[in-house]
Order: structure tokens, then C-alpha cells, then sequence
């Protein structure tokens, strides 16, 4: 079994080194979905938010978490993105709003968890513009789907 490597042999927390590392292209894709009332949803679609156009500001508003995972999750390492992608995929019959970001970098380490990021920001935004008529929305299952670049090599979610 591997061991986690944000400790050192002490037991302390440390960034981990990543200067030896090959320079590669890199992309993640993460997802996860947020669930709500059939009629919240529709309103949402018929653009009935009083904040105005909600996927189009929870997109930039995941965008905008990628770009700033280095300053939420303490050890993660500042990266210069070079895409960042986010698509939503309504599904009216669940009532749930499925959010996919796909992040690019070239570099040593890896862009998991500014997907995430930008997962869990796009969705907690749409619960932020929606919570007025839906305080009991659900976000659920958000995790990385896809993981290409590095020594590792390309991962794909089972």
C-alpha cells in the first residue's frame, strides 16, 4: 500500500517536492451533481432567478475556483492552467443539474483537484442562486472521472 505523501517521515505536513518530476501535459476531469425540486428546475431554466442567469454565473464561478485551489487546499501546489472547462447536463426527470470540469496544465503535478474545485464551486453557486426557493438541494457524488499526464499515465474512473 502506497503512503500519503503530504507527510514527512516525521509525521509532519509538507508540501510535496516536485522539482524532479517531468514537465507533461496534464488534464483532470471531475463531476458531480447537484439535486432539486422538479419546479426549481424550471424555474432555473425559464431563467426565473432573480440573480439573473445561473449556470452562466456558476460557470465562471468554477472557472474562478480552479484558478484559486492553491489558496483553499493549503498543500496544493500554485499551477499556471492553460484550459479550464466546465459544462452542465440538465437531466429534467431527476431534477439534477450534472456539472463536468475538465482542467489542462502543462507541468510536474497534477490538476485532480482543481477540478474538483471547480465542481464544488460551480454547484454551491447554483445552490447559492437557487437556495431562495430550494433550501433543500443536494449535492452528491462529486469525484474526478479522468486523470491523464504524468508518470502515472492516463486513470479512468470504473
Amino acid at each position: 500500500m502506497s503512503q500519503f505523501t503530504h507527510f514527512d517521515a516525521e509525521g509532519q505536513a509538507h508540501m510535496v517536492d516536485v522539482a524532479e518530476k517531468d514537465e507533461t501535459r496534464r488534464v483532470a476531469r471531475a463531476a458531480g451533481t447537484i439535486s432539486m425540486r422538479p419546479e426549481t428546475l424550471t424555474l432555473l431554466l425559464a431563467g426565473g432567478s432573480k440573480k439573473g442567469d445561473v449556470l452562466g454565473v456558476a460557470r465562471i464561478a468554477a472557472i474562478q475556483g480552479a484558478k484559486k485551489t492553491a489558496d483553499l487546499i493549503p498543500l496544493c501546489h500554485p499551477l499556471a492552467l492553460t484550459k479550464i472547462g466546465v459544462d452542465f447536463h440538465i437531466r429534467e426527470r431527476a431534477a439534477e443539474i450534472e456539472c463536468v470540469a475538465t482542467v489542462e496544465t502543462l507541468g510536474r503535478t497534477g490538476v485532480e483537484m482543481e477540478a474538483l474545485t471547480a465542481v464544488s464551486i460551480g454547484l454551491l453557486t447554483i445552490y447559492d442562486m437557487c437556495k431562495a426557493v430550494d433550501r433543500g438541494m443536494t449535492i452528491n457524488g462529486i469525484r474526478v472521472r479522468e486523470k491523464r499526464g504524468g508518470k502515472s499515465g492516463h486513470w479512468l474512473a470504473n
